[in-house]
């Protein structure tokens, strides 16, 4: 049972970015004097709130950063571990700066150009970026007040953040020898000034601002200004952040700006130095590609062209040190066209996804909690399989990462690559490993003499240049690489292997909601289909000749697909539970997913709740439905799933009048989703399968550890464990220990009639397979 009680909203809205979106603007009570500046922006804020309020829709980039505050969350939880708080710190950090790249960019797109923008929160771009820039700004401050916290707790297990006073004599001349010898000779500084152009400045680096005076040149009254100059020093990247001193009792981590500072003088001799302030800035990185005739040449060299810019780009986020010389901000404001809106000040540690360098430090290798080893799929025996093709014949199976194993899907590909009988295979790839299993496999097939069709999708945001490198090599073995779709983004997730079994060929496929990546499948929550069924066989040849050749089929049996129809065909199916409410006929609608901003969706959804259709949502990030308003969605519930793993699951669940329609997916219900991607949802037809599916979605409703409950306000509420009357339940730990009877049990909705148990033996999650390392 939830217990959402008026105590525990109180608890979170104090918390400030945990509150409504504009808790910071609405709580503030003082009453100050309408002609003060302090007071108009009061006054401002006030409005804003209301306006963003009264909308029936919540705004994408603000619900993102509610989000965001989920995350941080996770690093307030004292039941955890002091490193997994921290790395949670470092991963709201990471966020915050796609956040700035890609959704601020964005907003900078149409401020720099002139171009029109309303937000769903009934904002124009002006007064939204105000809006969206204070909200961001609070929320730092939030993550530095969670920092100061999590400080006091670094004693627990024996490290320290130290500065140069904190070090014994010895410690010192080894920070100063390590700066001499190493740091000195990176350095570079670039100065401003009438006979210098302002230099490039690369985002996402630490980098120090310097105001410097000649003291040899006589200063005459009101010309302070005129004798100072300004450089930059930016400190490389391939330097590590910290530099660490290990002493009997404990770990100490000195931050090296910290050396540099102390020995920035070296760089500059025989000039005065005024002021030395540290910053990092991040740049806009949104863009849009255009469509290019020559996809195999001119279309890399844009995507290449692109990451190039995106280092380039617009600033629009300085993190700076408090107190900073207030001629170099505004001389910076001046050359960036910011303002105070765009600076953010931290007197602590700027960048926090540093401290993955503490984190990972190898004294603390055994510090951070693991997960538990992978449990075999339902349908999968407890004894290792040898002959995957074998496995796959006898029934669907449905994968549920990470609690099984991705173990299947590799030995798919890596036996197809080395059985003589397999004449082809045919895959997407939108984000791989590092050192991926998936492409050497591919690699072997193709060396085999097998018939490899690969399509790579080139613009995964901040995978380009990985994805590029990997397709290039795939090429120059032999293999058939098409580079996406030059106007759309090839998102689905699909693989087909094409075997000669002699009297008939066999097709094996893969339908999945993630990556082909081994190292997410340990991180991510995702769900995978193996089949031979050859209805979904043939919707996927069919849809493999649409995205590689220039074929329409004029339907799919199994499958819906983007750009082609999905936001249409789910709307029929929406429309379908309306119809059945209205005539009193059983109705529901379950839906699992990362994100939903599509309004058009949106409005359906609305009308059903309307028509009396119960409306059951799972949205782990953007939310832009505003669910309880009365008269709009009363009907609708939705929570938010935030825990150890990150919730990447898509499932879709119609009622039907008894007969539940349910779909897997890479979708979600977003507009870039349904038209400027390639995407596909399945259809779940094996009666285990579609249990499974049903268990997993009853399993998210229930959870009380890990669950946010939306409000009608755009507030989220941490939902709770009634100690007397429940227990604890959290998903991340229950799905490791699922039994078929369960699976087989479960129900979604009052009405529906659960099914009956299968005869055949449980396969006991007791037994599980061998624990793998974990990617941190």
């Amino acid at each position: 049972m939830i217990n959402n009680n008026s105590s525990q909203k109180d608890n979170i809205e104090r918390k400030g970015t945990f509150g409504n979106i504009f808790s910071f603007f609405s709580g503030r009570k003082v009453t100050l004097p309408a002609e003060s500046e302090e007071g108009k922006a009061m006054k401002m804020n006030e409005k804003l709130a209301n306006v963003i309020g009264q909308s029936n829709y919540i705004s994408r980039d603000l619900s993102w950063l509610k989000f965001n505050a989920r995350v941080l969350d996770q690093a307030c939880n004292p039941e955890r571990h002091i490193l997994d708080r921290l790395k949670f710190l470092a991963i709201t950090a990471s966020n915050l700066d796609e956040f700035f790249t890609i959704r601020v960019g964005s907003l900078y797109n149409y401020l720099d150009y002139g171009k029109e923008r309303v937000d769903y929160s009934g904002l124009r771009e002006i007064p939204f970026r105000k809006a969206l820039m204070t909200a961001a700004q609070q929320f730092s401050k939030d993550q530095l007040e969670v920092f100061s916290e999590l400080k006091k707790s670094f004693d627990d297990i024996d490290f320290r953040l130290v500065g140069l006073d904190d070090l014994t004599e010895e410690e010192r001349e080894k920070a100063v020898d390590y700066f001499d010898r190493t740091i000195y000779p990176m350095l570079t500084p670039m100065v401003y000034d009438y006979t210098h152009t302002f230099p490039v400045l690369l985002a996402k680096v630490l980098i120090f601002c310097v105001v410097t005076h000649d003291p040899n040149r006589p200063v005459k009254a009101g010309e302070d200004d005129e004798n100072q100059r300004m450089s930059f020093v930016q400190i490389p990247a391939n330097l590590p952040r910290f530099m660490p001193f290990e002493r009997k009792d404990e770990t100490c981590f000195l931050p090296i700006e910290e050396i540099i500072r102390q020995e920035i003088k070296k760089l500059y001799r025989n000039v005065d130095i005024v002021a030395v302030n540290l910053l990092r800035i991040t740049r806009n990185g949104d863009f849009t590609l255009e469509e290019s005739d020559d996809i195999e040449n001119d279309f890399i060299d844009e995507i290449k062209q692109k990451i190039k810019n995106r280092r380039l780009g617009r600033v629009v986020r300085v993190e700076i040190e408090p107190a900073a010389s207030e001629w170099m901000i505004n001389l910076l404001k001046k050359k960036w066209e910011i303002d105070d809106y765009n600076l953010f000040e931290n007197g602590q540690l700027i960048d926090y996804t540093s401290l993955w360098q503490v984190i990972r430090h190898p004294e603390f290798r055994d510090e951070l909690p693991t997960p538990p080893a992978p449990v075999p799929a339902l349908g999968i025996r407890r004894e290792k399989n040898t002959d995957i093709f074998e496995l796959m014949k006898e029934r669907d199976i449905l994968l549920h990462h990470p609690y099984n194993n991705f173990e299947p899907v590799l030995s798919l590909l890596e036996q197809a690559a080395e059985d003589p009988n397999v004449l082809a295979i045919k895959l997407t790839i939108y984000r791989l490993a590092k050192r991926s299993r998936v492409t050497e496999a591919l690699l072997k097939a193709a060396e085999n003499g097998k018939h490899v069709s690969v399509l790579f999708e080139v613009k995964a945001r901040f995978d380009e240049e990985n994805n590029i490198r990997e397709a290039q090599r795939l090429q120059k073995a032999g293999c058939f690489v098409i580079y996406g779709i030059s106007s759309f983004k090839t998102h689905t997730k699909l693989l087909l292997v094409v075997r000669n079994e002699g009297s008939r060929v066999v097709r094996y496929a893969h339908l999945s909601s993630g990556n082909y990546n081994e190292e997410t499948s340990k991180l991510y929550t995702d769900i995978g289909l193996l089949t031979t069924d050859e209805v979904y066989t043939h919707d996927i040849s069919e849809f493999f000749n649409v995205i590689t050749g220039h074929s329409r089929p004029n339907d799919y049996e199994y499958l819906i697909t983007a750009p082609r129809d999905m936001r249409k065909q789910l709307i029929n199916l929406i429309r379908t539970e309306a119809e059945n409410a209205k005539q009193g006929l059983p109705s529901g609608i379950c839906i699992k997913i990362n994100s939903l901003e599509d309004q058009a969706i949106i409005d359906e959804l609305y009308k059903a709740s309307q028509a009396g259709v119960p409306i059951r949502l799972v949205v782990r990030g953007i939310c832009c439905l505003r669910p309880h308003r009365q008269g709009l969605s009363e009907n609708i519930t939705v929570r938010s799933i935030v825990g150890d793993f990150l919730e990447h699951t898509r499932l879709f669940y119609f009622h039907n009048n008894d007969d539940p329609k349910i779909y897997g997916g890479s979708a979600d219900i977003m507009v870039r989703s349904f038209d400027r991607r390639i995407e596909s949802l399945f259809l779940l037809v094996d009666k285990r399968v579609k249990q499974q599916a049903i268990q997993i979605l009853d399993y998210n409703l229930r959870d009380n550890v890990n669950a946010y409950e939306l409000q009608e306000d755009g507030n989220y509420v941490k939902c709770t464990v009634n100690e007397e009357t429940d227990e604890p339940f959290n998903i991340q730990k229950k799905f490791f220990e699922v039994t078929q009877k369960e699976v087989m049990l479960a129900r979604l909705f009052v009405n529906e009639i659960p099914a009956e148990p299968e005869t055949e033996p449980e396969l006991s999650p007791k037994q599980p397979e061998p624990a793998e390392e974990v990617h941190k």
